[in-house]
């Protein structure tokens, strides 16, 4: 086992960079590449990674020290014989091509005639189709030399490119969500301009072998003479988020807007923990994003402008006799923003359908009695999601989602099933219940449902549904047409079970019919199909060994 010190590599022309996140601790094992810190100039936030691999024995820098190249990072035990120095500073200054000789470009800056310029992405680095994740300004600006006019963002660092020269702004030709690479046309500008030397990017590549950039970034690159700083620690965030690449990219992948994320970390910088927790409070309900709240209807009913509906009626109920008013509760409120949406967007239509369950019963009676020591009570519903699992095996586009002009055909089979409890309506869902018996079920069903009870269950408990079950049996009721969940295409009501005279062909026997009600979306599903899929879901409950088939 060798001890090795890991060291800033070449981050560019930076000296001085304050250390604004460690990403490892005393202890952890260590990837060669994986980030170890995050560090941030006034211009760009780089993510430092490790040359080597091992177990990280020794921390050297904490949260607000300054770097720079050949700082020690931290020391790690790695395996196997000691391994090379960390900074590769010598390596790469050895290296002939890394030194070119002056350019003409290089020249001072003159004054030439107005006119349309092209501006350019200048040296990046060692990277290629980075993504534009800010544009910084629009036509009709005046740009000055050196103005920053996007940012980008690869997987370690976020740069912003600045204007290689100076006019206003006559056509923009990149987007939030486009990627770029040296040399791609950016924006053309019209006025008086100054020739100057190629400007460099405000950041580098923070991988630590990466050859230095083959041009010399020029004194006009100097971060101290590009515009005003995207992100001001410790103040008022003027651009981006104040949060590394890899927790933007983290919030991209989950959605969240960052900039409604409050940081907890050094000077207000949002970290992947943060992130985490707003989303946690989104999918409870306990916080809203502006989109959400910008969308949910003023009240219950919505005010219907949005499609083009006349205006709610607004009564004063109180002059036609006395009247209480409560606040819905929080989960009224939620869910009942998203059926108003799933009803109004899904082009919605429900089969009704019996299934005889005769048999099934007498079985779930018999079940319960030879396991009653064990504490499980099987229910109807634990037989329906099995059922349901082997339909949905059977009629796969039943267990899709439309994304766009596309279908996501799911491979894994997670049912939803509605829990009533006292504060409204929720979804538990049952996770892979094609891999399941009806007693796991029937316990899991449990305990989910007295979490829901409880007021306790998670996001996770309540996420990744392919189909649900909306069950009135102990209730009541003949048939009713539920509202698809979203993104499903399909729910199944069921209600109670009665006892009815059917004709067996000799004579009329009484049967336990339970009524199915089938919603689905007619923009994934055929009337046909959905007949075939009740037909066969009352074939399993009718004789359940075809579940096995």
């Amino acid at each position: 086992m060798a001890l090795v010190e890991v060291q800033v590599p070449d981050i560019g022309d930076f000296d001085e960079v304050t250390v604004i996140e460690l990403m490892v601790k005393v202890g952890d094992t260590v990837k060669a590449e994986q980030s170890l810190i995050t560090v941030e100039s006034d211009k760009a936030s780089m993510e430092i990674p490790s040359s080597t691999a091992g177990v990280v024995k020794e921390m050297r820098v904490a949260l607000g020290d300054k770097v720079k190249q050949g700082s020690i990072v931290l020391v790690v035990e790695a395996a196997g014989a000691a391994a090379a120095p960390a900074n590769p500073a010598p390596a790469a200054a050895a290296a002939p091509a890394a030194a070119p000789a002056p350019t003409p470009s290089a020249a001072p800056a003159v004054a030439v005639a107005a006119g349309p310029v092209e501006v350019r992405v200048p040296d990046i680095g060692d990277f290629k189709d980075v993504a534009v994740i800010e544009v910084m300004v629009k036509p009709g600006d005046t740009i000055k030399v050196e103005q920053s006019l996007i940012t980008v963002e690869s997987d370690k660092a976020s740069m912003e490119i600045p204007s290689s020269a100076a006019g206003v702004l006559k056509e923009l030709k990149v987007k939030v969500g486009d990627t770029v690479n040296i040399g791609d046309l950016l924006a053309v500008l019209e006025g008086t301009v100054a020739a100057a030397a190629p400007v460099a990017a405000v950041a580098v590549a923070s991988a630590p072998l990466a050859a230095p950039s083959p041009v010399a970034p020029t004194p006009a690159a100097a971060p101290a003479a590009v515009a005003a700083p995207a992100h001001a620690p410790g103040g008022q965030t003027v651009g981006l988020p104040h949060a590394s690449p890899s927790v933007r990219k983290f919030a991209r992948e989950l959605g969240v807007p960052l900039d409604e994320v409050k940081g907890s970390g050094l000077k207000g910088r949002i970290t992947a923990e943060d992130v985490q927790a707003f989303t946690k409070a989104v999918m409870s309900g306990a916080a809203q994003t502006k989109a959400q709240a910008a969308k949910a209807p003023a009240s219950s009913g919505g005010d219907g402008a949005a499609l083009g509906l006349i205006p709610w009626p607004k009564v004063d109920f109180a002059k036609f006799g006395p009247i209480e008013r409560k606040e819905m509760s929080r989960i009224k409120k939620i869910s009942g923003a998203n059926l108003l949406r799933n009803a109004v967007m899904i082009p919605a239509v429900t089969n009704h359908d019996d299934a005889d369950i005769t048999d099934l019963e007498a079985f779930r009676v018999l079940t319960n009695k030879e396991n009653e020591k064990s504490g499980v009570k099987v229910t109807m519903l634990a037989f329906l999601i099995k059922a349901s699992v082997a339909a949905l095996k059977k009629f796969p586009e039943f267990n899709s989602s439309l994304d766009g002009d596309a279908l996501i055909y799911k491979q894994y089979y997670h049912i939803g099933f509605a829990a009533d409890t006292p504060n409204g309506l929720v979804v538990p869902v049952i996770k892979d219940a094609d891999k399941k018996g009806v007693l796991q079920i029937s316990q899991e069903m449990g305990e989910l449902a007295k979490k829901a009870r409880d007021g306790k269950l998670g996001p996770a408990d309540m996420s990744g549904a392919t189909f649900t079950i909306s069950s009135l049996g102990g209730i009541g009721g003949r048939y009713f047409t539920p509202i698809i969940n979203a993104p499903e295409v399909a729910i199944l009501g069921v209600c109670k079970s009665t006892m009815e005279p059917v004709w067996d062909g000799k004579a009329f026997q009484p049967r336990l019919m339970l009524p199915l009600s089938l919603t689905w979306d007619h923009r994934v599903i055929d009337g046909a199909a959905a007949a075939r899929f009740n037909a066969f879901l009352g074939q399993i409950l009718s004789d359940f060994r075809r579940v096995l088939l």
